[in-house]
């Protein structure tokens, strides 16, 4: 099932809001592509960070 604004993985709930919208938008394409929620979240978690840090400079 794929992750909205109103219903993502508990880990996100501290991320700030353009961070968790990325993590959402990373972890959807991470679910299409075949990957588990498990292993999803955490990627997405790390990529969406790493977007945020350089995205704000």
């Amino acid at each position: 099932m794929p992750w909205t604004k109103n219903d993502y993985p508990n880990s996100w709930k501290n991320l700030k809001e353009e961070e968790r919208k990325k993590a959402i938008e990373i972890g959807n394409a991470l679910l299409k592509e075949g990957y588990s929620e498990e292993r999803a979240i955490p990627i997405a978690t790390a990529k969406a960070e790493e977007w945020y840090k350089n995205h704000k400079q």
